[in-house]
């Protein structure tokens, strides 16, 4: 059904947390939403955020996923770029 959605939660670290100001938020999405349309809409909110996007990886329900990974209703996907520090 085309008009289903889920709602998921998202976690955000580094760069995206102090870009957004939040730790984490809800977000409702459409059913069949992939973690990349996830990261696409982050990034349409706040082009800032643009040169991380081929550097960041995905963990969804504490595993790391591919972009391409489908989302489904109570999904925890947390978005992780590059850190460094000691």
């Amino acid at each position: 059904m085309a008009n289903d959605t889920i709602t998921i939660t998202l976690k955000l670290f580094a760069i995206y947390q102090e870009t957004l100001g939040v730790p984490e938020q809800e977000m409702t999405l459409p059913g069949g939403a992939t973690v990349g349309d996830v990261l696409n809409r982050i990034l349409e909110a706040d082009h800032s955020l643009t040169k991380w996007k081929d550097l960041t990886r995905f963990g969804l329900n504490l595993q790391f996923v591919e972009a391409g990974t489908v989302l489904h209703n109570g999904d925890e996907l947390v978005l992780i770029p590059p850190v460094s520090g000691g």
